[in-house]
C-alpha cells in the first residue's frame, strides 16, 4: 500500500532557545489538515531517501496547522541538519499523515507528563488535549539551561500554564525535579508519559518502577538511542523473496538484505520508529530496539531489521 503524503508549506519558522527551530506547517490554500491525537508524529521527506519523524506539538484541536520543534543535533545523520538548512518560510515539503505510537491512555484518571529537552514536544500536544478534556495532569519540563530551552513563552501563555512546572540545571535547588515527590506511589488510574534523552528517560522509568508503577502505566517515546551492532554472523532467509543472505558480524540485517536486492522501508534506523518491522517465521531474534514492548519481544514473531540481530543461527522472515 502506498503511503498517503500531504503537500504542506512552511508558514512560519522561528528559532528558539539554543538550536531549536519551530516550524508551523499548513496547506498552501489554508484548508484544514487531518486531525491528529496527542502523541502523534509525522514523517518529513526532507530530501531524496531522507525521511525523519518528528512529534507534533501543536494543539490537536486546531486543524489549521501542524507545529514541529526540531533540535539541530551535532551528531545528525542528515535529518535535523536538513530541516535547519532547507526548511525556510515558503518552502513546500511532503509529510506523511499523522501516526501515533505514543497515545494518551483514555482510561487515565491523572496523567504525569515528563519531558527532557526537545522531548517536551509531544508533551505540549498532550497538555492541550488533557486540558480540553478537563483531565487532571501535570507537565514537567526539564532542561540544562532556561536560556537555551524552547517553547517557554508558549507554555507560560497556555491555558494550562498552572499545570506546567519547569526544572533547569542552572537554577536553584528548590526548583529541581524531585522525581519521587512528583511520581508519588503508583496508583490505579495514574499514568506516566516521558520523552527525552535516553539517560533522562531511563532515570524516570526506573523511578516509576521503584515507586510501584506497573509497565502498563509507564508510556515512553525515544527520539534517539545508541544502536548495539555487536555479535556474530547468522543467516537470514527471506521466505517470500526466495533469497538467503549471511549477515556478517557488525552488519545490520537491513544492510545484508539490501546487498541481495531486498529493500525495506526505513526511517530512523535506530529501532525507535517501527517502520522496518518484519514478521519472523522461524528462529529467535535478538531484540535491540526500543519500539516493541517486552511482551511483543517475548513473542519472538516480529523484528526490527535496522538494529536487531539473531540469537539462533538462522532467521526466516516473511519478506
Amino acid at each position: 500500500m502506498t503511503e498517503q503524503l500531504l503537500d504542506v508549506v512552511v508558514r512560519k519558522r522561528e528559532l528558539q532557545g539554543d538550536g531549536v527551530v519551530v516550524l508551523d506547517l499548513t496547506r498552501r490554500d489554508g484548508a484544514p489538515l487531518p486531525l491528529f491525537d496527542a502523541g502523534a508524529h509525522v514523517d518529513i521527506h526532507i530530501g531524496p531517501g531522507l525521511v525523519r519523524q518528528y512529534s507534533l506539538c501543536s494543539d490537536p484541536a486546531d486543524p489549521s496547522l501542524y507545529r514541529l520543534g526540531v533540535l539541530k543535533d551535532p551528531a545528525s545523520r542528515g535529518g535535523s541538519v536538513g530541516v535547519h538548512d532547507t526548511l525556510f518560510e515558503g518552502r513546500e515539503v511532503q509529510i506523511s499523515t499523522p501516526r501515533n505510537l505514543f497515545p494518551l491512555a483514555a482510561q487515565a484518571r491523572r496523567s504525569l507528563l515528563l519531558g527532557g529537552g526537545i522531548g517536551i514536544t509531544p508533551m505540549i500536544a498532550m497538555a492541550y488535549a488533557l486540558h480540553a478534556a478537563g483531565k487532571s495532569f501535570e507537565l514537567h519540563y526539564c532542561g540544562r539551561e532556561r536560556g537555551r530551552s524552547a517553547f517557554l513563552a508558549e507554555l507560560a501563555g497556555a491555558p494550562f500554564a498552572a499545570q506546567v512546572f519547569t526544572h533547569f540545571d542552572d537554577e536553584g535547588a528548590e526548583q529541581k525535579l524531585d522525581l519521587a515527590k512528583v511520581l508519588g506511589r503508583g496508583e490505579a488510574g495514574v499514568h506516566l508519559y516521558t520523552c527525552g534523552p535516553a539517560g533522562f528517560m531511563d532515570w524516570v522509568i526506573q523511578g516509576a518502577r521503584d515507586r510501584g508503577y506497573t509497565e502498563a502505566h509507564i508510556h515512553r517515546e525515544y527520539f534517539q538511542v545508541d544502536v548495539d551492532s555487536s555479535g556474530g554472523s547468522f543467516e537470514v532467509v527471506a521466505a517470500r523473496s526466495g533469497k538467503t543472505v549471511q549477515v556478517a558480524q557488525g552488519q545490520s540485517i537491513l544492510a545484508a538484505l539490501a546487498q541481495v536486492g531486498i529493500k525495506i522501508e526505513i526511517s530512523c534506523e535506530q529501532g525507535v520508529c517501527g517502520t522496518c518491522l518484519c514478521d519472523v517465521l522461524e528462529g529467535e531474534p535478538d531484540h535491540r530496539d526500543v519500539y516493541l514492548t517486552d511482551e511483543e519481544k517475548a513473542g519472538n514473531d516480529q523484528i526490527l531489521v535496522c538494529c536487531s540481530r539473531a540469537k539462533s543461527k538462522k532467521l526466516v522472515l516473511d519478506i
